[in-house]
């Protein structure tokens, strides 16, 4: 497991509870580097630690699109087994 150290003054700075935090940090991670197709969906969907539906429904708010190529299909066919 990787770890991102993150300055002490920055993470009190974000106006989340606490217990939210690391969790809204994986996800805005998560829907930025599927935005710009550094992940792909099943990995930003994991990163995130979301459902397929909750992932798509987030992406959807935020108005990015679905990219699908060769690796998404090979997960879906996979995950379809």
């Amino acid at each position: 497991m990787a770890t991102i150290e993150i300055d002490d003054d920055v993470y009190d700075a974000l106006q989340l509870p606490e217990g939210e935090r690391s969790s809204a940090m994986k996800r805005e991670l998560a829907v930025s580097l599927y935005a710009r197709d550094i992940l792909s969906f099943g990995k930003a969907r994991a990163l995130a630690e979301l459902s397929k539906r909750e992932f798509q429904e987030l992406l959807g708010d935020r108005k990015i699109p679905r990219h699908y190529g060769e690796q998404e299909l090979e997960e879906d066919l996979d995950y379809a087994e």
